[in-house]
């Protein structure tokens, strides 16, 4: 987590600093590879750290999340109002991580102290180097491997993880909801524009709403989620978003939509929370495994903002986003009925 996170410094530095298409292409290729490591190992650990507090933890996550997305663009108009571009704003960015890094080198866990000098002397090979798993999945993750230290899990273990009922369930959630998260996010100012025939102006207030109302949105869930179960509140937020996605989409009045943007932002905000607890909760123990599940699904997830250009490109964005619909009516068919709380 340390070395992704100093990579993460490196690359930022080296954003700023590039003078060639090259430099720069190289500087984003490592970023990504960087943040993985940095950012969800330090959620991994999260979860390992409480394995009974999953979705508490994820709302607490989410909310620092949405609190960064919404500083970031006020960092960027800080630094052009005075007189900067964008590259002293990525310089600050990686002044940032590096405070975050030494934060997690200095509040990370402690490692194990070293075995007695008369064990390592009688035993200085163990006979097994390779941690056994736990025998009850529910166990909490040992010490030794909540600090980064866990077994490698073997390809028939991954297999076996995958065709879990509830975690292939949970995998399908993560990458259906974020059709509504993050993909509307990104297409939600060309289609102000494109569509409802919006300022550029106005689109940035629709923009700064949605980030907004969102943050509002994970700032409430981070009190509901110790008391109401996940799934439950997803199945809710999904019957309300089937009835608000259509009607930001039809409303033809501009402010209206507006109002409609920002209920549907703060009422979809418990979607990510939710669903990526609910994933480490079906791995118990196995925190590694859900990272590497939810990252390759993500890989594969990157073809849902392809497929809305590609379908805005030969019928239109009004087309394209309406196809955004079907994401709320799965979310409300897949997700579980019941709680499956790891205590």
């Amino acid at each position: 987590m340390l070395i992704g996170g100093a990579v993460v410094i490196g690359s930022l530095a080296a954003v700023a600093l590039a003078r060639s298409y090259v430099v720069l292409m190289l500087a984003f290729i490592a970023f990504f590879p960087a943040s993985g490591a940095f950012v969800s190992l330090t959620q991994a650990a999260l979860m390992d750290a409480a394995p009974g507090r999953h979705q508490q933890r994820m709302a607490a996550w989410n909310l620092a999340g949405s609190f960064g997305a919404v500083i970031g663009p006020l960092l960027l108009a800080g630094v052009l109002a005075l007189g900067g571009s964008w590259r002293p704003a990525y310089l600050v960015l990686a002044a940032a991580a590096g405070v975050g890094l030494v934060a997690a080198a200095v509040a990370g866990p402690a490692r194990q102290p070293p075995a007695p000098a008369d064990r390592a002397a009688a035993d200085p090979v163990p006979a097994d180097p390779v941690p056994a798993a736990p025998a009850d999945p529910a166990d909490p993750v040992p010490a030794d491997q909540a600090d980064g230290d866990a077994r490698r899990p073997t390809t028939r273990e991954l297999a076996a993880a995958l065709r879990s009922a509830g975690t292939a369930r949970w995998l399908i959630l993560l990458e259906v909801s974020d059709l509504l998260l993050d993909v509307l996010t990104g297409y939600v100012g060309i289609y102000l524009v494109d569509v409802a025939h919006a300022s550029p102006a106005k689109a940035a207030i629709g923009v700064a709403i949605r980030l907004g109302a969102g943050l509002a949105g994970d700032a409430a869930f981070v009190a509901l989620s110790r008391w109401a179960a996940g799934p439950g509140v997803l199945r809710v937020s999904a019957v309300a978003a089937c009835v608000l996605y259509p009607a930001f989409l039809l409303v033809p009045w501009l402010p209206a939509r507006l109002a409609i943007l920002a209920v549907l932002s703060f009422a979809t905000a418990c979607w990510y929370p939710v669903i990526q607890a609910g994933l480490y909760t079906s791995l118990p123990g196995q925190s590694g495994v859900a990272v590497f599940f939810s990252s390759a699904a993500g890989l594969l997830g990157a073809a849902g903002p392809l497929a809305v250009g590609f379908i805005a490109q030969r019928a239109g964005l009004t087309w394209a986003l309406a196809g955004l619909v079907v994401a709320p009516v799965l979310v409300l068919v897949i997700a579980p009925r019941a709680a499956k709380v790891v205590r």
